[in-house]
């Protein structure tokens, strides 16, 4: 699979020493995932990694950090963006290539794991995933709840139990719906 920001370890030049891999995402990368992930723009993604290889796994741990201007869900403003998450991995083999279905039981501190394709593990797609699960799924801009407000959408509080409870009182006193 290639990706816009792969960054491919391969197996053979991983060993039982820890060592460290800085990335970075160049112009055109940065470009090809901001498309991908619905960003007005990615200004930078940088990774550091720590990997080594332990048992049937190459462990990775280490922190993305980005910067990026995602769109307002409400207005389309943009809004800036910044990301910086701690990453701990586990790359291991598909279960179809260590013969199981086996179930595998995870702790809280267990690590993320990833399949190995075709002979290495891919910093840079971990990066990008890492980023993009890091960022806010429905970013909102500081004016974003009067627009909503204007247009007539109400807030959970207002439709909720108690809002729909302070419509009925007000229809019983006589007065305007306040949740209107």
């Amino acid at each position: 699979m290639t990706t816009e920001f792969s960054r491919v370890e391969r197996l053979d030049t991983i060993g039982g020493e820890e060592r460290q891999v800085t990335i970075e995402a160049d112009a055109q990368e940065r470009v090809a995932l901001a498309r991908r992930f619905g960003l007005v723009s990615l200004d930078r993604l940088t990774a550091n990694f720590a990997i080594r290889r332990e048992a049937a796994a190459v462990i990775a741990h280490g922190h993305v950090s980005a910067l990026a201007v995602q769109s307002c869900t409400v207005t389309g403003a943009p809004l800036p963006a910044s990301v910086e998450e701690d990453v701990a991995l586990r790359f291991v083999e598909p279960a179809s290539a260590i013969g199981g279905d086996e179930e595998i039981e995870l702790f809280g501190d267990a690590l993320d794991t990833i399949e190995i394709e075709g002979g290495g593990v891919d910093l840079g797609e971990a990066a990008a995933e890492t980023m993009a699960l890091a960022l806010d799924p429905f970013p909102r801009s500081p004016d974003a709840a009067a627009v909503l407000k204007q247009a007539g959408v109400i807030s959970e509080e207002e439709a909720g139990a108690f809002g729909a409870l302070a419509g009925l009182k007000a229809r019983l006193e006589g007065k305007p719906n306040p949740a209107q």
